[in-house]
């Protein structure tokens, strides 16, 4: 299956900030949508990736003065995006290569969707929980 078919039917707009925003209204926003991350877009072009990871490290190396600077400083750029076309198990094992937890999906240099590997293990769960059903209607047939 391909990321593009797993995030197909997927509504509502995807939640991001602009990489002049600041860190407080990130974090404010984070807390909102009670999610780990978010795609930073600078020109509607994406920039970076901002997720609790990098609050976290820039507190303990800056303090607390870093909320009010701007997200931009603060991310982790650039961000690691996929194609609409790669394959999930692609994804996730370049997820897991690069020890990252989300990937913007980005076609013709638009972000079209973002998934986590939440996402991704919740599909290959899903994917060996129906093999395995479908060997046990199988055995029991036989």
């Amino acid at each position: 299956m391909t990321i593009a078919r797993l995030i197909e039917g997927r509504s509502g707009p995807i939640m991001s900030i602009d990489v002049h925003a600041s860190v407080r209204e990130a974090v404010a926003l984070l807390a909102e949508k009670r999610i780990g991350a978010l795609p930073v877009l600078k020109g509607g072009a994406i920039a970076g990736i901002f997720s609790e990871r990098d609050v976290v490290y820039r507190l303990a190396a800056v303090g607390p003065a870093m909320l009010d600077g701007p997200v931009g400083d603060v991310m982790t750029a650039p961000a690691i995006t996929v194609d609409p076309a790669t394959e999930v198990l692609e994804a996730l094992g370049l997820m897991t290569r690069r020890r990252i937890r989300h990937l913007p999906v980005v076609r013709d240099g638009a972000m079209i969707g973002f998934v986590s590997i939440g996402d991704l293990v919740k599909y290959r769960i899903e994917r060996i929980e129906s093999e395995a059903e479908a060997m046990r209607s199988y055995i029991q047939s036989a």
